[in-house]
């Protein structure tokens, strides 16, 4: 049989095939995760702690005074989480109660910060129209930047 692949020949190419999948799509997420990244907006507000957070913020103080030599965050991080289990409902209600109120403070700033960006949408439609591109502004940047890099290595 000339034309017949043999089964050692066949693995080989589906390994080969494989790998080449695997890179293809490890690149996609990098490269997603790369523009989620880059599309975070420094003004947005933050989420608020959990109970647990706020806890822990006051643990933290009260940990490190008594014991000042302790250098490790570990250490800390299990001895608030083994308390904190330890806790009643009751004993856990204030910091519950805290960080019910920071929710309601983040929703007030988000709610405050969606209808800023709304505003801000609806005056870019109405002025100038931008070209739609599947680029990036990250892209665009990096496209202007060689441009002018090659234009200063023409001049030299």
């Amino acid at each position: 049989m000339k034309g017949a692949k043999s089964k050692a020949e066949t693995s080989k190419d589906d390994t080969r095939l494989s790998v080449k999948r695997k890179g293809a799509g490890a690149a996609g997420k990098k490269q997603a995760k790369r523009e989620k990244k880059l599309g975070k907006d420094p003004n947005k507000p933050k989420r608020p702690p959990s109970a647990f957070f706020v806890f822990m913020e006051e643990f933290r103080k009260q940990y490190q005074e008594k014991n000042p030599n302790n250098k490790l965050v570990s250490v800390v991080s299990k001895a608030g989480g083994a308390k904190w289990k330890a806790m009643s409902e009751s004993e856990k209600a204030p910091f519950v109660a805290k960080a019910a109120k920071r929710k309601a403070d983040y929703e007030k700033s988000m709610a405050a910060y969606n209808k800023k960006a709304e505003g801000d949408d609806e005056g870019n439609a109405s002025g100038e129209e931008e070209e739609a591109s599947d680029k990036s502004k990250s892209e665009v940047e990096d496209e202007e930047q060689e441009e002018s890099g090659e234009e200063e290595d023409d001049e030299e």
